[in-house]
This record gives C-alpha cells, structure tokens and sequence, in this order.
C-alpha cells in the first residue's frame, strides 16, 4: 500500500510539474506574440500612416503627429492580444483568467486616456491657428475637461481593483463634498472666472494690462484654469490667479491699440 500510494504521489507531482510548464510556455508565447503586435504597430502601420499625413496637404492632421495621438495609441497593441489570449489559453484558471483581464482593462483604459490628453493638446494648437482664439481662450475648458476625465479615470480603475462597482464610489463623494471643494477650490474659482472674462472679453490673449497691485504691466501670453502669465515690457513674467481679474481692478490698454494711436498727457 505504501509503495502504491507513493506511485501516486510521483504521478501527481509529475502532472503538476507538467501543468506548471505549460502554463509558462503559454504565457511566453502570448508575451511573444504581444511584442510581435506591438512591433508591427510602431514600425509598419504606425509608419504608414504617419506618412500619409505627412503628404497630405492639410496642416490639422500634423498636430496629431506633433503631439503623438497615434504613437500613443499603437501602445493598445499588445494589451489587446493579453486581453483576448490569456482567458482563451487558462480557462481552466479563474484566477490567472481574472487577474490578466483586469490588468489588460486597467492598461488600455490608462493608454485611451493618454491618446485623449494628447488629442486634446492638438485640438488646442488646431484652435490657435485661428484668429478667434485670440478672443476666446479654450485653454480652462480643456483643462476642465481632462480634470473631469482623470477624475472618471481613477473611479473605474479602483474599482477594477477592488471588483466593485464605479456607482459605489461615485456614491461616496457626496460625505467628501467638503474636502473636494477644498482640494479643488482654485480650478473651481479658475473656472467660474475664466468664464466671466470670455463672456464679457474682459481679458484676451495679446491684451496689455496693467495692475500695480500684483506688479503687472504687460502682454498677456497665456491663459489657463489656474493662472493668467504675463510678459511685462522688461520680460520677466508674472503669474497671477484669474478670479484676481475678476475681483480686482485693472487696467487694458486693448482700447488705445485698437484705436491705432495713443493720447499722451503732457504734464
């Protein structure tokens, strides 16, 4: 009986040691054919199509090769093939089958929201190739927007992780108003006057202001959700907050630029 259920147990470590090979061999193959997808769609599809933009003759198309749209979504290559070859090789394993969907999900969800950020970014070098972005920034909405979707983003991966549902967190913000409010307070102030000051173009690109009481006299270059920049005339730079725009008085020159002249006072 002894040399009999020793038989057994060297049959059952063998189908083990068997098993165990197996499945590495599967994986090294899939992590095979993943390097092989992800090479073809760098250097072959990615490299055809970023030659055909380059030979056509519109210029909004070289905004999304500027700022790498394609390139980053060549990155969805190999976790395409994770997600679908990994539970058709381990449907036996439940545990390896749900650990590789998550991960793939969790990668192509962060690589989607990478190509859109940098979507957004030539939306935005699109927009400033026409005049009325001098008039109407859209450089806080898109921030927005991005804030809005890495904040979506960060919910559905925990609860990809947590194996819970996105509602159950979205759910919990309302006990963590306070804090949010706090912790956001600025893009929310940024916000509200971002949209007073395109409404009622009280401030564009290009403008001259001047506001002693930040030490600003100069060329507005830049205007975001948290900070308006501006290029004084000895081309130091100050930073200052737009709700101070909005509360705070100042002066624009846009008025006498306009005009084509300027009204000196002799003293």
């Amino acid at each position: 009986m002894e040399n009999y259920l020793e038989q057994i147990r060297n049959i059952d470590i063998v189908q083990k040691s068997f098993d165990i090979g197996l499945d590495i061999g599967l994986l090294s193959g899939i992590f095979i054919l993943a390097f092989v997808a992800n090479y073809i769609a760098k250097n072959f599809i990615l490299r055809a199509i970023e030659h055909v933009i380059h030979g056509s003759k519109t210029e909004w198309d070289d905004a999304l090769i500027k700022r790498k749209v394609l390139r980053r979504l060549s990155h969805l290559a190999p976790a395409i093939v994770f997600y679908f070859l990994v539970p058709l090789a381990f449907k036996g394993n439940h545990a390896i089958k749900m650990v590789s969907e998550r991960l793939a999900s969790i990668y192509m969800l962060l690589v989607g929201l990478s190509a859109v950020d940098a979507f957004l970014n030539a939306l935005m070098d699109i927009y400033r190739s026409f005049e009325i972005s001098r008039q109407v920034p859209i450089r806080s909405v898109v921030q927005v927007i991005k804030l809005i979707l890495y904040f979506l983003a960060a919910i559905v991966v925990l609860s990809m992780i947590l194996g819970k549902s996105p509602a159950f967190f979205i759910g919990g913000l309302g006990a963590m108003a306070a804090v949010l409010m706090l912790i956001f307070k600025d893009p929310i102030l940024g916000l509200a006057a971002g949209i007073q000051l395109s409404s009622n173009k009280m401030v564009q690109i290009g403008d001259w202001i001047e506001m002693p009481k930040y030490g600003v006299d100069g060329d507005v270059f830049e205007i975001s959700l948290t900070t308006v920049k501006v290029r004084n005339f000895d081309k130091t730079i100050v930073t200052i907050p737009p709700y101070a725009l909005v509360t705070d008085a100042f002066k624009n020159w846009r008025g006498m630029k306009e005009s084509g002249g300027r009204r000196i006072k002799r003293a």
